[in-house]
């Protein structure tokens, strides 16, 4: 990685029939690649559960999936395009900022290597991005600064209550097409005793608040409300477990011709 001189892992998960038969394939880019596959490796203990999903959901295409490994202490910088002062009893410290260098890097390094070693549909359309939580403020983040590249969004339990004015100036600034599919999740009971260290805000709240304020952002920027869907669940928590439910919803989106 050019802006930290250290390396990452990239996990890259082929379709069964990708030897067999000589076809291009859609690709899903997703953060937090630790969390993704294997629950062994997940830092819950519950991964998004990709393998089944695929092998069993008869009605999806076969796609790609690409899973960025998160770079664990510097996760919040890296995800966090803007620094934020994060204040305690005992000291005030700066998080966040990286999040346009690793857009960057994801645009420019990762994405064409794929579209290099791999059989790929290269177009927008066909070229995916999802997350949770800080990932999906880098998705949504990385979907605005680079609308040409990805033609759909995946954004679970958008976290950008962290800093929302900046979150919502950019990206009312930087309207995507409006054709681009764009699936936003969030539960009630999304928040936790880590994420009430950072606001005086009611974290439940804040999620839900984020969520919908994206999608107003959204619509204020003329984008197709067809293309565009905003799902609340009663009751759900901030963990892979809800996100692995819903997955197949967001790529059942994507991929309707409807």
């Amino acid at each position: 990685m050019p802006y930290t001189d250290k390396q990452r892992r990239v996990r890259v998960l082929l379709p069964s029939n990708y030897e067999t038969e000589a076809n291009d394939y859609p690709v899903v880019y997703m953060h937090d690649g630790q969390n993704i596959f294997f629950s062994r490796e997940s830092y819950s203990g519950y991964s998004w559960k990709l393998i089944p999903l695929l092998k069993y959901a008869k009605k999806l295409p076969p796609m790609i999936i690409v899973g960025i490994d998160n770079s664990e202490e510097s996760r919040f910088d890296e995800y966090m395009p803007w620094q934020v002062e994060i204040q305690n009893d005992e000291q005030s410290i700066f998080a966040g900022g990286m999040g346009e260098k690793y857009a960057q890097w994801l645009v420019e390094m990762v994405k064409p290597f794929v579209d290099k070693h791999y059989r790929t549909k290269q177009d927008r359309k066909h070229t995916i991005l999802a997350g949770s939580s800080l990932g999906a403020v880098i998705t949504a983040f990385t979907g605005a600064a680079y609308p040409e590249v990805f033609g759909n969004l995946g954004v679970f339990s958008l976290a950008s209550w962290i800093d929302e004015q900046s979150f919502t100036q950019y990206i009312a600034k930087y309207p995507i097409d409006s054709k681009t599919k764009v699936y936003i999740q969030s539960g009630t009971n999304e928040g936790n005793e880590i994420d009430q260290l950072l606001t005086t805000k009611d974290t439940d709240q804040a999620y839900i608040d984020s969520s919908i304020n994206y999608y107003n952002t959204l619509l204020k920027n003329s984008h197709d409300l067809n293309c565009v869907q905003l799902r609340i669940f009663a009751g759900e928590s901030h963990f892979e477990k809800y996100w692995a439910d819903h997955f197949g919803e967001f790529l059942n989106f994507v991929f309707d011709k409807n």
